[in-house]
């Protein structure tokens, strides 16, 4: 059973019984998840952002989107419309796939992991999550990457609250700390 039939038929039923909706449609549901490597190594050497695109693709099955810098920031030595990044946003079968695979098969390689935080929430049942190396997804062939790049997850939800989004992450199956 794929993540989104469980959702459809599991899910549902406990998010109902746990908050009362008196509408179907204002159950809280996944709405996209937004992966983003920003590269700030990028700028002495593009050939990084190349290898970025490259394990983004392998890893969420779509082609990422070359992010730029917005304003010069001399400290930095960044100009405005440098490639300073790279991002995917998934939607639909492809987001419910790339879930499944971050809670089932890549948070669980993470070295010492006891949970993700419960309090990465913005305020709107929205979730960020912090991954430091990319090695842990099953896409990416150890033997081959050059330097470890770490990336930003966020799962944007239609819930209203932190407490909605958190109630329908845990029963998807995200593994948050006690």
């Amino acid at each position: 059973m794929s993540l989104r039939e469980y959702y459809e038929n599991q899910v549902i039923n406990k998010l109902e019984d746990a908050f009362e909706y008196s509408n179907i449609h204002q159950l809280p549901r996944l709405e996209k998840i937004v992966i983003n490597m920003g590269l700030g190594e990028a700028i002495q050497n593009i050939k990084i952002l190349d290898t970025a695109q490259a394990e983004l693709k392998a890893i969420t099955g779509q082609a990422p989107v070359v992010t730029r810098a917005k304003k010069s920031v001399a400290a930095f030595k960044v100009r405005e419309g440098m490639p300073i990044g790279c991002m995917v946003t998934l939607r639909r079968k492809r987001m419910y796939d790339f879930f499944d695979k971050l809670v089932n098969i890549a948070l669980p390689r993470v070295r010492d992991f006891r949970g993700v935080s419960g309090k990465a929430f913005d305020g709107f049942g929205n979730y960020t999550l912090g991954i430091r190396e990319q090695i842990i997804f099953p896409e990416i062939e150890y033997d081959k990457v050059e330097s470890i790049k770490g990336m930003n997850i966020t799962i944007v939800t239609t819930a209203q609250s932190n407490q909605e989004g958190k109630e329908l992450l845990r029963l998807l199956g995200m593994p948050f700390r006690n």
